[in-house]
């Protein structure tokens, strides 16, 4: 199954820094999703790499952190 990994920081710097180390572990750009109003990162990952995913977003303190099973619009 798919799992959507989302994000909330307060501080966009957070966020960015978040999206950055994503980028460096090899997380597809395509499944990224950084919405800078928001300050909120959405990663979607297959569900062995969900651990993964949460902790790189863990490591930059945010202010909410959830994942569901992704829908597909």
């Amino acid at each position: 199954m798919t799992q959507t990994v989302t994000a909330t920081y307060l501080d966009l710097m957070k966020a960015t820094n978040a999206y950055d180390e994503l980028i460096s572990k090899n997380f597809p750009r395509e499944k990224l999703h950084f919405d800078k109003e928001a300050n909120q990162i959405k990663v979607i990952v297959p569900d062995e790499s969900k651990p993964e995913a949460e902790e790189i977003l863990s490591r930059h303190q945010p202010d909410d952190l959830w994942s569901r099973p992704f829908e597909q619009h």
